[in-house]
Parts: C-alpha cells; structure tokens; sequence
C-alpha cells in the first residue's frame, strides 16, 4: 500500500484524509480520459478501442504523449486480474498495426503530428488502485516503456497519481525525429543529440553532466528520455527539455514555466509560446557556463514540481 500521507489543516486542526483504492470504476475512467494531457501530458485518442476480431481486445485508452510516442494505458479494476500482460499483449498489437496508429492520429490531430510519431519508444501504463511487489518486480524483467501509476481518491475532490514503478526500454539512435511546437525542419539538416554530445568540448560535455546531475537529483522519481533531437527529464510528463549545440558550444533547455512569471532576460531566457521549437515547454533557457546553470535552478526546479 502506499505511504503517502495527506493532512487537511484548518488552523490548529490537523485532520488525516483517508485515501482510497477502490475498484476503479468507467467514471474515474472517463475522467482521467477527459484530461488526460492534464494528468498525464498525453493526447486522447481514442477510448475502449477495438483491437478487431482477429487480436479480440479492447484497448482501455490509447493517446500519444508530448514525445510523440504511442501510449497504451491499461486499467486494473480487481486484484485478480493480470494488467501488464494485458497491456502488453495489446503492445505487440500496436507495433504490428503502426498504420491504423497513424491514420488515427492523422483524422484527430492532422498530418504534422502524425509524422511526428515517435515508433522507437510506445510506453505502456498501468493505472491501478495498487499494484504487488510482483508487479514491480516483473516490469523490470521486461525491455519495454512500462510504467506502474497507484491512484488514491481523497472524497471527491482529490485524485493523487503516485508512479511506482517506471522502465525504460534500451532503444538506439535509430529513431525519427520529433515536431513539438509547429516547427518542421529537413531531417537531412538535423544531427542528433548523440552526434552533438559527440563534437561538444569537454567544458560543454561538463555543463551537459551538471544538468542532468541537477534533474536527477530533484527526485528519484525522474526518467531520462533520449529522443533523436534533445533529452527529456520527465516525471509523469516532461520538465526539462535539453538540446545540445556543439557548433555554438552552448546548451538549449525548454521548461513548463509561465514566461509572464520570470523576468526574461536576453540571451538567457525567451517566451517561445508562440515559437516553434524541439522539445516541450514555453520557456527557452540558454546555458553557457554553470553560472548560467545556477541562475535557471529555481526555473528547472519550478518545472519538476508542477510535472
């Protein structure tokens, strides 16, 4: 069960709420579905969605998340039943059906995002009231995107979703690039992030490692996304996009801060909401030295928390 502990407070008052994991029902279903970019920084695609009768299944929800990658999520509705081998039967399923994928994606969200999928990393969730220490153990047996999400209702004002356990799957820079922020660019043009890591001087190469060692350190509950143009910390959903520039020996960070909230500063920070761009966040921060590092901590650290 989870350890989470949370207080109503009323002056001097101190009230424990009980939380609940209760069978999950269509309602909580819906719920998560109708704002699943809210909770999860995931597109709704599509509901209960039939797998044909050839497979026979019904996908709980499919989406596709601020990468660009496919998501399948999975509800455990009773403690018998056995989700992730669900979920990752209806994953092999997806990567044998890329096309209807697409064409999915392309009559809900148009053809810029639909070229935008990103095949090298689907992610499955798994949402349930609480999950076994076989649950956790066996998702790390296995080299897929698998994340386990416990879920506690507080009344019915409150909904906390608390990851228990994430996988990331071993991928190769093989992977197409991603369009976030209407920006389409010749993929001919464009070196990944590994190639650019690759030509970075040893000081760049030190600010990259200060970084990360930075979003890392904000929780253990932080992932690292490497995508074929930027690194992605993420929690539930993105905090820190990271671009690498070697030519111009200087880092490019995307956060999910208001830009109204900071005083921005030129060449260090910029309002990109209405600027296309890799990578996920409406404010830009350009990194050149740890001094600059250490100016956007607060920023980098106000993302982590509201992700």
């Amino acid at each position: 069960m989870s350890d989470i502990k949370v207080f109503r407070t009323n002056g001097e008052v101190v009230t424990p709420l009980e939380g609940q994991s209760v069978a999950l029902e269509k309602s909580l279903q819906t719920l998560i579905e109708n704002h699943l970019d809210v909770f999860l920084g995931i597109r709704f695609l599509a509901t209960e969605y039939s797998t044909g009768k050839t497979h026979g299944g019904r996908i709980d929800t499919l989406g596709i998340d601020e990468n660009g990658g496919p998501c399948i999520i999975e509800y455990k509705r009773s403690s018998t039943e056995n989700v992730i081998n669900q979920g990752l039967f209806y994953l092999d399923w997806l990567l044998d059906h890329k096309g209807e994928f697409e064409l999915l994606v392309l009559k809900k969200y148009g053809q810029q995002v639909a070229d935008s999928i990103e095949w090298s990393s689907p992610r499955l969730l798994c949402i349930a009231g609480d999950f076994t220490k076989y649950d956790g153990h066996a998702v790390q047996q296995i080299n897929r995107n698998i994340e386990l999400l416990r879920y506690l209702r507080f009344g019915e004002e409150l909904l906390l979703f608390e990851l228990v356990n994430a996988v990331q799957a071993t991928v190769g820079d093989e992977v197409e690039p991603v369009v976030v922020g209407g920006k389409t660019k010749p993929k001919q043009k464009d070196k990944t992030v590994s190639e650019q890591l690759a030509q970075a001087n040893q000081p760049l190469l030190d600010l990259y490692e200060a970084v990360k060692a930075t979003c890392i350190g904000f929780g253990d509950d932080v992932q690292i996304k490497t995508l074929k143009l930027y690194v992605a910390f993420k929690r539930l959903k993105n905090f820190v996009s990271v671009e690498v520039r070697a030519s111009a020996n200087l880092l490019v960070l995307y956060v999910k801060v208001d830009p109204e909230t900071v005083e921005l500063k030129e060449g260090f920070t910029r309002d990109v909401r209405n600027i296309g761009h890799w990578g996920t966040g409406d404010l830009e921060i350009t990194l050149r030295n740890r001094d600059d590092l250490e100016n956007a901590l607060p920023m980098l650290e106000k993302s982590y928390e509201v992700s």
